[in-house]
């Protein structure tokens, strides 16, 4: 006769906020360290004396060490507790911080950037799974929109920060100012959190998964974020990174599903939700991290913005996420998940077509306000996909299924950035080749384009001959522009499409609705009272 699972003592309100601060304060610290690190490139070239493909590593060894501990989130927590894990986590992403801060070489930064990816990597599905237990399902949504302030406002501040400290300051500084937010966050951790009694320990290390996982998503990571910079499979390197993810996570796949103690199991996926949640979840994060990625690339590289500048295009879709995640932790209960849903997929749809519609001589509010409008959208999907992907699954599970997301989720960004990186390239040469097959000297349009250039560089001086060259020379760079101009057009049309897919998912989803409490549902290792419709 098996013991009945022990109940959870009664947690007070004052004490779930607390808890919901703190994990707060962490998420935040992460997710800012993560969006911050991408403006101090051209710092770190000159500080380091390296090349750009060197020092970009610096981001790409923290993506990879994500990719290889999300997956073992839940399997860890199980093997040293929540609470010690958590401080654990806190305490080495901190400390790498300061390392990484203080680094005198750039081999002492990447090593100590893949222990802040360590270390990072299990903070958000961890304090997801905390406030997914502590909440009942009718309190989800808004302990979700709460937390999701701290989570936004990382994106929000970090190009703008970043960019700010590293011009007038330093590189390092950006790492420096984890450890304020670090410290506090690890003596709330302390104070506040605690293991439930439904916990599951692991009983023994399973080597075997552990290898195929670190071998399998590590790669992976590596193919995803190098493969641009690497020519893709014209590079020995990532066809033999390639071959090692896909034959490793297919091992690991296997062995996950005949393990009696898995590092990640995968049997959540039987739940009809929490399945297409999943899927929804890898689709957005393609859109959303690509759509990032191109609004950056734009504005910086085409349009010339600095760092800051570029951030405060980037902002407005901040504000617009705080915006729709209140009204959506509030909206949640009291209307069908899947309308809000439909809702954000629509917003974000929307933003993706006005920028593919966009032009070089665009101003700020052309940017700013379908950056607004995804950000919008943006909370429309995160609270309610959450609330219906993990409504059922049991609470002695639910470590595991939140770092099942953050994995397809992140899988779908990484994904996603490397498709457009790839599309962005091969769209500009194709459409340069056509626009400079049209451009003609005898063209009268262009005659005078040319005339009125050679003019303009006579009128500061250059001889004739000189201001002829010089004038072919802008109009090839027009021409390259306006190339890089359409290849970007394509890209967004690319995500338009994608937004728009994601509707025909939605009516896989079963609404949830709060039910009446039963003594099954008392039992801490149950799901949430809901039901489906």
């Amino acid at each position: 006769m098996t013991s009945p699972v022990p109940e959870a003592p009664a947690i007070s309100a004052t004490r779930k906020w607390a808890i919901t601060l703190t994990v707060m304060v962490v998420a935040f610290m992460q997710i800012l360290d993560t969006s911050v690190t991408n403006v101090i490139l051209p710092h770190l070239q000159g500080s380091m004396s390296a090349g750009l493909d060197e020092v970009s590593w610096v981001i790409t060894s923290y993506l990879a060490a994500n990719a290889v501990i999300i997956p073992a989130t839940g399997w860890l927590t199980g093997l040293f507790g929540r609470r010690r894990f958590f401080l654990i986590c806190a305490t080495l992403f901190v400390v790498s911080s300061f390392i990484s801060g203080a680094a005198p070489d750039l081999t002492t930064l990447i090593v100590a950037r893949i222990f802040q990816g360590l270390g990072g990597g299990p903070i958000i599905p961890l304090s997801q799974a905390i406030l997914w237990e502590i909440f009942p399902f009718h309190q989800r949504g808004l302990a979700m929109a709460v937390w999701g302030l701290g989570f936004i406002l990382g994106p929000i501040l970090g190009p703008t920060v970043g960019g700010y400290l590293a011009d007038e300051w330093s590189w390092r500084w950006i790492f420096y100012i984890n450890l304020p937010v670090g410290i506090v966050g690890f003596f709330l951790a302390g104070v506040f959190l605690f293991d439930p009694p439904y916990l599951r320990r692991a009983a023994r290390i399973d080597w075997w998964g552990l290898g195929l996982m670190v071998a399998g998503f590590g790669c992976l990571q590596l193919v995803l974020d190098r493969g641009e910079r690497e020519d893709w499979f014209a590079s020995r390197t990532i066809v033999a990174m390639s071959i090692v993810a896909v034959c490793a996570l297919i091992g690991f796949l296997i062995r996950e599903l005949m393990a009696n103690e898995p590092i990640l199991d995968l049997t959540v996926f039987a739940d009809r939700n929490f399945a297409t949640g999943a899927t929804l979840s890898m689709i957005i994060g393609f859109g959303t991290f690509s759509g990032m990625l191109l609004v950056a690339i734009f504005t910086q590289k085409l349009l010339g913005y600095d760092a800051w500048t570029s951030g405060l295009v980037l902002a407005p879709g901040g504000v617009g996420n705080l915006l729709s995640l209140v009204i959506a932790g509030r909206l949640i209960n009291r209307m069908d998940q899947r309308l809000l849903l439909l809702i954000g997929c629509l917003l974000n749809a929307w933003a993706a077509w006005n920028m593919s519609v966009l032009t070089s001589t665009v101003d700020y509010w052309g940017l700013a306000w379908p950056r607004f409008v995804q950000g919008l959208g943006v909370g429309f999907i995160f609270v309610p996909l959450n609330a219906v992907g993990l409504a059922t699954i049991p609470r002695i599970s639910m470590g595991n299924a939140t770092a099942l997301l953050n994995v397809v989720r992140n899988l779908g960004g990484g994904a996603g950035v490397a498709v457009v990186s790839m599309l962005l390239a091969r769209r500009t040469q194709e459409h340069q080749s056509t626009l400079v097959a049209h451009i003609n000297p005898f063209d009268a349009e262009t005659a005078a384009r040319l005339a009125k250039w050679a003019a303009h560089f006579v009128a500061q001086g250059a001889d004739s001959f000189t201001a002829d060259r010089r004038a072919i020379a802008m109009v090839y760079q027009e021409v390259t522009q306006q190339a890089q101009v359409l290849a970007f057009a394509d890209d967004f049309w690319l995500l338009f499409v994608l937004f728009c897919s994601t509707i025909v998912l939605l009516p896989l989803l079963e609404r949830v609705r709060t039910g009446p409490p039963s003594s099954a549902s008392a039992r801490e290792d149950a799901p949430a009272p809901v039901h489906m419709e």
